[in-house]
């Protein structure tokens, strides 16, 4: 993982589209089955959208009926950065790239085996490298 990354509220509005910047530096959500990859299927890497970190790999990602897309596993257990988020009224768990803090979207404890976890996160937060290696093979967790 490259090292932190630390830009102004300025630097990233010049360089994100205007969703991006809501979603990611403003933590906003996309509305559900709108994004570009919650049915996408190709293999590859999914890469954070404003810095270009690998968060997961195509392998990880399943289809969790919710409208975004989702993942039981990050491709490292250091791409990641959780914190609480009790907004809207609910008590989640926030996913940010942890190289650029910016906001993916939230974990829950209903996904599938081996993790239990479902990473549900932005499309607009993701930029998709085909066939991609991204980063040195993950330890799997196992059955």
């Amino acid at each position: 993982m490259c090292s932190k990354i630390d830009k102004t509220d300025a630097e990233w509005q010049a360089e994100l589209t205007p969703e991006q910047y809501r979603v990611c530096r403003q933590k906003g959500t996309e509305p559900a089955f709108t994004g570009q990859y919650y049915a996408f299927k190709e293999q590859g890497v999914y890469r954070c959208g404003c810095c270009g970190e690998p968060l997961f790999r195509s392998d990880e990602k399943y289809d969790s009926g919710s409208g975004w897309p989702s993942f039981w596993q990050p491709i490292a257990p250091d791409a990641l950065a959780t914190h609480e988020d009790a907004s809207h009224g609910m008590q989640r768990t926030e996913v940010v790239c942890r190289a650029c803090g910016a906001h993916l979207g939230h974990v829950f404890p209903d996904g599938p085996r081996p993790t239990g976890l479902r990473y549900c996160i932005n499309s607009v937060s993701l930029a998709f490298e085909p066939g991609g290696s991204g980063a040195p093979e993950p330890e799997r967790t196992p059955l």
